[in-house]
């Protein structure tokens, strides 16, 4: 400021010199013109010569309104810079924010994103109000604002108090009450298990099942003719059904292996055997079917012991006992020894205090509405307990045996049937008992509560994956383009996404015909979860991908009908119904349904479906082959034709099917002939034993003596699927 008040001072100081000199001049001009005029305008003449110049005086206000103005100036773009910074908005950010969260963190619209996101590499069409943003479009996007961005971690709500509900401590060994011994049947399938449990029972179950075997968990009590009781699993033995047979050996005291004298070990025995093992649950050996000739008890001993099941014949401590699930021989000993087990592990409970328990099996009854199948573990059960299972609650309406018969108390080792579930528990869920309503209520929130954290931690996790691919990508594409020039550029780009855009509606028609939506329902969870589980051993997505709609426990309904046709999908229903009204309204919209009673039917069934979307194949039958006897060519105009004479071997050549050259095994040619004679005569056929020569269509071939020719046709097969479930 000082060095333009000197700069002032001098220009100021110039000025008043000029107008000095210039007013001498104008005297010295005044003067010679005075002689001539000065009578005529004395008064003029003499305020014109008399005109003061106040110099210092000027110069004084000139320089302190410059310092006014100076001053002025100099504050004015302070207090400019200070109200910017005040008007600018500080925005609180954090990674993952969805548009949603950034719009309300800037107090705009939804919209005001969009427009601020246009013509940048995000695909707009793509996000939604709930779409997750990169940390650099939330950069860009405040830019464009205007406003500034303050990074913050996470946001994290509240931390809340556990509110779920959780087995209670060890009871008073004092106050333990003897309990009968919960006993799992399991094997091989067709080994005789239900027809064991049946003559233990004096009922006909294995005679109403479906196809001879097992395909749910039963849960029976027994008692014996010496007052014991004993709570009886009896698990199926299909292969498809692991799921349940693992269940069952998690909540029981004893395991029966049944093994069959004539068929041996076998792979669910196996596996049932492993079940027992990781569950650390004693086993007792049952060698059922020994009333056959070609039974052989010794020999299911021996083959067990490389599955370190040691029998008490072999220096071990597994009882093995030999049956006859047919005749009833023997069954009672089978018993006793499972009894004598049961007294040596001291099986006791707590009867008193909250219920405690398992769901085995559930399902929907159409006047009961959620049912479901438990194992009492501590407790007793009555009707109007308040009871919390998973992510489902019930208030104790109705309980009921296994022959259905209505009853009024649980205890501990009991089977039960269980009504008055809000929803429907999964198989396996932990069942316990809460004081109220309102706490089950509360319980189950928190579960869900848990759930949605974890998820919402697994999708932060996805979205930073997808961020980081989404960056190399982009980081790759700009390496790509740096040293082109932007009229390239563009025209390079608008290509590829040319050519991006049709590779995908490419993609999308082929897509489209090869996949398999499909809605799956079931009578009970149980069976449900094994289907399920047989979909996820499908490894044949590069043929056909499955796509797995909807599934669901209950009979089909028209949601799922509706659901079919949407997805152009099929359903599959295992030991379910289906209205009238449902099926007309299924053909009208042209939906598959496929119902099935037998596991492995539906699964049978379902590659059958798989395969039907496959293209079709094509395979090779030869007609005829020929071996080539000589070589030699003959002239057509200016051309020289190589031609073969050959001798039929098999079968016989017709110039309108296709040929094939092969030479030391390997085909060397495919396609048609030219010409195909007899001596001089054009033939169409030539027969086994005949001599004939023939030109081929590609002229560039050669022939070699020993060389054959191959007529054969194409017909095209079903393909199918490589996806093998394992049984």
């Amino acid at each position: 400021m000082n060095q333009k008040l000197l700069k002032l001072e001098n220009l100021l100081r110039f000025h008043t010199i000029y107008r000095q000199l210039h007013s001498l001049c104008q005297r010295r001009a005044l003067r010679q013109w005075s002689h001539g005029f000065s009578s005529a305008y004395p008064v003029w003449t003499a305020q014109l010569y008399a005109w003061p110049w106040p110099t210092e005086m000027l110069t004084g206000a000139a320089l302190s309104q410059y310092r006014f103005l100076v001053t002025k100036k100099e504050e004015r773009p302070q207090k400019s810079q200070l109200s910017s910074t005040k008007s600018k908005k500080v925005v609180e950010v954090w990674i993952g924010m969805t548009v949603e969260e950034l719009a309300r963190a800037m107090e705009k619209n939804t919209d005001y994103i969009y427009e601020a996101l246009l013509n940048t590499a995000i695909d707009i069409d793509s996000l939604e109000a709930d779409s997750h943003l990169d940390e650099v479009w939330i950069k860009e996007v405040i830019m464009k604002a205007g406003m500034k961005l303050k990074w913050s971690k996470l946001k994290q709500d509240k931390v809340k108090k556990n509110k779920d509900a959780v087995r209670r401590p060890q009871a008073d060994p004092a106050l333990l009450t003897p309990r009968s011994p919960i006993v799992t049947i399991m094997g091989h399938v067709d080994h005789g298990k239900t027809t064991l449990l049946d003559k233990l029972r004096k009922t006909q179950v294995a005679a109403m099942e479906v196809g001879g075997i097992t395909q749910h968990i039963g849960a029976f009590l027994v008692s014996l003719p010496s007052g014991e009781k004993i709570t009886f699993l009896d698990t199926p033995g299909h292969a498809a059904f692991s799921a349940m047979r693992a269940r069952g050996a998690q909540v029981t005291d004893i395991v029966i292996l049944v093994v069959a004298a004539d068929d041996g070990v076998m792979k669910q025995t196996v596996e049932s055997i492993q079940h027992a093992k990781d569950a650390q649950v004693p086993i007792v050996l049952a060698i059922n079917k020994c009333d056959k000739a070609e039974a052989d008890p010794e020999r299911v001993k021996k083959e067990l012991l490389a599955y370190d099941v040691v029998c008490e014949d072999y220096g071990g401590d597994v009882q093995a006992v030999p049956v006859s699930a047919l005749t009833g021989n023997n069954l009672m000993a089978l018993a006793e020894a499972t009894i004598a087990l049961a007294e040596i592990l001291e099986l006791k409970a707590d009867p008193n205090g909250p219920v405690e328990g398992t769901v085995i099996e559930s399902f929907t009854d159409k006047g009961r509405g959620p049912v479901t199948t438990a194992i009492i573990q501590r407790g007793t059960l009555r009707k109007g307990c308040v009871l919390v299972a998973g992510n489902c609650w019930a208030k104790v309406r109705l309980m009921f045996d296994e022959n259905g018969k209505t009853i009024h108390e649980a205890h501990p080792s009991m089977p039960v049937g269980i009504t008055g579930w809000r929803d429907l528990p999964s198989a396996g869920e932990e069942i316990l008992e809460v004081e109220s309503e309102p706490r089950a209520r509360e319980v189950v929130d928190w579960r869900k509560y848990e759930r949605e954290q974890e998820k919402g931690k697994e999708d932060v996790k996805i979205i930073e994956e997808k961020r980081k691919e989404h960056q190399e990508a982009y980081q790759i594409v700009r390496e790509k383009y740096s040293n082109v020039q932007w009229k390239k550029r563009s025209l390079l780009q608008y290509l590829e996404i040319k050519e991006q855009t049709s590779l995908k509606r490419k993609e999308e028609m082929e897509r489209d015909s090869n996949v398999l939506p499909v809605i799956i329902k079931g009578d009970v969870d149980g069976s449900v979860e094994a289907i399920l589980n047989i979909i996820d051993t499908y490894d044949a997505s590069h043929e056909c991908e499955l796509e797995l709609v909807h599934f669901g426990v209950g009979d089909i309904s028209a949601n799922d009908v509706n659901l079919a046709e949407t997805f152009n999908g099929v359903i599959y229903g295992f030991n379910v119904n289906v209205g009238k009204v449902i099926q007309e309204s299924a053909a009208k919209k042209g939906v598959k349904m496929k119902l099935h009673k037998i596991i492995y039917r539906l699964v049978e069934d379902l590659q059958e479906e798989l395969s039907s979307r496959l293209p079709c194949a094509v395979e090779e039958h030869p007609v005829g082959e020929a071996s080539i006897l000589a070589t030699f060519s003959v002239t057509e105009g200016k051309k020289k034709v190589p031609v073969a004479g050959c001798r039929v071997q098999k079968g016989q050549l017709e110039k309108q099917k296709k040929f094939k050259l092969t030479r030391d095994g390997h085909v060397i040619w495919k396609g048609s002939l030219t010409s195909l004679k007899h001596h001089k005569d054009d033939i169409s056929i030539v027969k086994t034993g005949m001599d004939c020569g023939l030109s081929l269509d590609e002229e560039n071939m050669e022939f070699k003596v020993g060389d054959r020719i191959v007529c054969y046709e194409e017909k095209q097969i079903q393909a199918k699927t490589s996806w093998d479930p394992g049984f």
